[in-house]
């Protein structure tokens, strides 16, 4: 029997119902709400057969057994909270939250429920990055020592800069909305959660555009253009804009590793750059797709010298978005809701990113002070590490 799936919010991300909906396969999306009526009306003209609604109630209500939150950030806690109440499976889209506060809550509720909880990290099913994590395990660069990353948000402008993510009430920052995926990747490649955290940053540019409209009723696909181009030509930008487009942050992790990340949203171009250093080596991705190429040196040079060795990225065996990661993202979830078990994504891996990328926020806003992550429950985080098995509360 098909699983009947929930989409929540039928914006940017809603193209995951494409992995979702397998009628007759396995699962079906059967039931879309969203309170704009543009998107309802996008969601009728893909899924006519669904129920298209503006009231979670009724789609809590219609027997669906898993939903996508698919929603603005500040969203997100509010409305899984309550279809973990309703005890049916969530898929959350990153960051799981936008204050600490609420992240545990998400955990504190799955637990209690027994509904099954799931993140949308989909780097983690990333070629570059399982790549590169395997290369780790095997030991080929000895211990990890240090991981450095440098994201060069080219599409800044456009992506984050003319709707809800220029604001902190729905965001808290780009460092957390954005940097939620590679604060967690940090974490994963390192073997170890962030302990303090130190950070620096500024609206560099686009708080100088005087240029401002109202887009509400736009989505992203409706103004973005590579043409948009120098950044200060942007036009059209969100009406308050009080988040940072440049930051970066230090992290000394539980297991002694040092780790940075810096970020830019106005950069010519778009992509991720990793280097992890070890005790015998080194590894650094050259591009972030399937193609490019990961470097390794584990050999002594005295100068800038070729990689002593190199592996190309693998092309997944899918065309779903993010390089075929979305596709086996929601293929894993959908296992999930089924099966349950330990998955590569991790609730409480996503918590933490979430609390690394709030408490760097702070820091950069208040003098760029080191501040110390607050731990979690042990028995909350071992109920997650045991791969959330009880169905029902205890």
């Amino acid at each position: 029997m098909d699983l009947r799936i929930g989409i929540i919010g039928f914006g940017a991300r809603a193209g995951l119902w494409r992995e979702a909906h397998h009628p007759g396969h396995g699962s079906r999306v059967t039931a879309i709400c969203d309170t704009s009526e543009r998107s309802r009306a996008d969601a009728a003209s893909v899924l006519p057969d669904a129920l298209i609604t503006a009231d979670l109630d009724e789609l809590l209500a219609s027997g669906v057994d898993a939903v996508f939150v698919l929603t603005p950030d500040h969203q997100h806690a509010e409305v899984a909270i309550r279809a973990l109440d309703a005890g049916v499976a969530v898929f959350c889209e990153k960051p799981l939250a936008i204050t600490i506060a609420d992240a545990d809550a998400m955990l504190e509720t799955a637990k209690r429920t027994g509904s099954r909880l799931y993140i949308g990290h989909n780097m983690r099913h990333m070629s570059v990055i399982t790549l590169m994590r395997r290369l780790i395990q095997e030991g080929r660069i000895g211990e990890v020592k240090a991981v450095w990353c440098r994201h060069f948000v080219g599409n800044g402008g456009d992506y984050y800069f003319k709707d809800w993510h220029a604001e902190r009430s729905k965001t808290t920052g780009l460092l957390l909305q954005k940097g939620a995926h590679d604060l967690d990747v940090i974490h994963w490649l390192a073997g170890a959660y962030s302990e303090s955290v130190a950070a620096m940053g500024s609206l560099s540019v686009y708080g100088d555009i005087d240029d401002r409209r109202d887009r509400s009723n736009e989505r992203m696909y409706d103004w973005f253009s590579l043409g948009n181009w120098p950044p200060t030509a942007q036009t059209g930008l969100n009406p308050v804009i009080d988040v940072e487009d440049i930051s970066m942050v230090n992290l000394r992790l539980q297991n002694g590793v040092l780790a940075s990340y810096q970020q830019c949203h106005f950069t010519p171009d778009y992509w991720r750059n990793y280097t992890i250093i070890g005790t015998e080596g080194r590894i650094e991705n050259l591009g972030d797709e399937s193609g490019d190429e990961v470097r390794l040196w584990n050999q002594r040079h005295t100068r800038a010298a070729e990689a002593d060795e190199t592996f190309i990225v693998p092309e997944l065996d899918s065309d779903s978005g993010h390089g075929g990661a979305d596709g086996l993202l929601v293929a894993e979830f959908l296992r999930f809701v089924r099966d349950g078990g330990v998955t590569e994504t991790s609730p409480i891996a996503a918590r933490e990113a979430v609390a690394a990328g709030i408490l760097a926020t702070e820091s950069l806003r208040t003098g760029g002070g080191a501040l110390t992550v607050p731990r979690l429950d042990p028995a909350l985080v071992a109920y997650f590490e045991a791969g959330q098995p009880s169905q029902v509360s205890a």
